[in-house]
């Protein structure tokens, strides 16, 4: 019997955050949940930063972390990223597709910081065989076009029955992201079934790109300034100036 992408091994990675700029806000905690079926308890690894500036407010009251508890908690940031990579890196080494809810977000955030406190990018970190990642955001937009409503981690455990308990704590949410997208290939096998991880990766970033792009006219029809990033699973960085930087940290000044 044939084993679908969605019955084998998976991994899911969720963080916990200062705000929501991936350029320059921090990681307070994040979790790693395995899965290796489904059904099977999953095993999470979690970790506690001290971000090395103040959690706003705001943040704290959506995921209850304060400045006291990182500083008798949690280990300097520089150590945490690092080992949050090395985790990540296992995953793809291993050929595990990771599910990362709206990635775009959680994944370019793990890069500034690893750019700031490490002076690497997370593609470093990963090495040459990179992450297979899962996005129920996308996933489910691909699916289930025009329904409406809204489309975050808590409506679409909800849409699809699947339980989260403790939203915002980082191992609760990647552990629901997990059962979520279980969920999704299983109820939509013909749409997603018959893909491997590896062409489900490349596919969501086409996928990404469309769904951005009717945002955008979405945005501009309405007057409303917003730019979309139509970057999947990772925003490229940018310079000052705008441009890009490349991997060495550099400016690729077009010619």
């Amino acid at each position: 019997m044939q084993q679908h992408w969605y019955t084998g091994p998976l991994a899911s990675f969720d963080t916990e955050t200062t705000g929501v700029n991936v350029e320059t806000d921090r990681i307070v905690s994040a979790a790693l949940v395995v899965q290796l079926s489904p059904g099977a308890p999953p095993q999470s690894t979690s970790w506690l930063a001290d971000p090395g500036v103040p959690i706003p407010d705001g943040a704290r009251a959506i995921h209850g972390i304060g400045d006291e508890r990182v500083r008798a908690h949690g280990r300097p940031a520089p150590t945490v990223v690092a080992e949050i990579a090395r985790a990540l890196a296992e995953q793809a080494r291993a050929g595990r597709p990771v599910v990362v809810m709206n990635a775009p977000y959680d994944l370019t955030l793990l890069d500034r910081e690893l750019r700031r406190h490490r002076a690497t990018t997370l593609a470093d970190a990963l090495g040459p065989t990179g992450l297979l990642v899962l996005d129920p955001r996308v996933l489910d937009k691909h699916v289930d076009r025009y329904r409406k409503g809204r489309r975050t981690l808590t409506d679409l455990c909800a849409h699809y029955g699947v339980e989260l308990t403790g939203a915002h704590d980082a191992a609760a949410d990647a552990t629901a992201a997990l059962g979520l997208v279980r969920t999704i290939g299983t109820r939509y096998p013909a749409a997603l079934g018959g893909l491997s991880a590896a062409e489900l990766h490349l596919r969501q970033a086409v996928w990404h790109a469309a769904q951005a792009r009717g945002l955008q006219n979405w945005f501009d029809r309405s007057g409303t300034p917003e730019r979309v990033d139509l970057s999947w699973p990772l925003r490229p960085a940018r310079c000052g100036c705008g441009r890009r930087l490349s991997a060495e940290h550099s400016c690729e000044i077009a010619a």
